[in-house]
């Protein structure tokens, strides 16, 4: 299997589609989304704490977006036709998934976005920030990928009221060393979250 940057052309139906009626459900605050570049390899990384995080990205930006997701839901086929359609990435979260990573770089390599969770699951805890696992440095660093950081706080409630996102400037690893880039991209994250908690109605 291979991957390459293109979009699929259920991701671009869906958002077409689907995109208006999530704005207009949810009414999610986009801040930053001018910091997601147009162009060249990117991973767009940030907290999880619902299952329709990946969702507001995909309404804050035109550029097709490969999200990395649970294998659990490639082998449900009620759901699988979707995820595989919209090119999501599979990830068996069990082991160190290679495979997965070998696609995730095919993507990055021809200029592609990839979007992911370094807390590589979601948040069900009373933790403000999980700790992050080094999948997106490490890539970042294999590519030269810029990471574009996010913070999601708020509630998914119909004509939610706090509902928020904020992306942070784009960096790369460069001289770093992963756990220098992973604490800052964790850095960059906590902030974003902190600053939608501090400016929220």
């Amino acid at each position: 299997m291979t991957m390459n940057r293109k979009v699929p052309a259920l991701y671009k139906v869906g958002r077409f589609l689907l995109g208006p009626i999530f704005r207009f459900y949810y009414c999610p605050k986009i801040i930053g989304k001018e910091n997601i570049p147009k162009e060249g390899p990117i991973l767009i990384v940030g907290n999880h704490k619902h299952l329709y995080d990946q969702c507001i990205t995909i309404v804050a930006t035109k550029r097709g977006i490969h999200y990395m997701a649970k294998k659990e839901y490639f082998d449900n086929k009620k759901v699988a036709w979707f995820f595989k359609g919209t090119g999501c990435i599979s990830v068996d979260r069990s082991r160190k998934d290679e495979e997965a990573t070998h696609l995730a770089l095919e993507v990055l390599k021809d200029k592609g976005a990839v979007g992911l969770f370094p807390e590589g699951t979601r948040n069900k805890t009373d933790a403000f920030l999980l700790p992050f696992k080094f999948g997106a440095v490490s890539m970042a660093s294999k590519t030269d990928a810029l990471l574009v950081p996010f913070g999601i706080t708020g509630d998914y409630r119909f004509r939610s009221k706090n509902l928020t996102i904020r992306y942070g400037v784009p960096f790369k690893v460069g001289d770093m060393s992963l756990e220098e880039a992973n604490q800052k991209l964790y850095q960059e994250v906590e902030s974003l979250m902190r600053q939608n908690l501090k400016e929220r109605p």
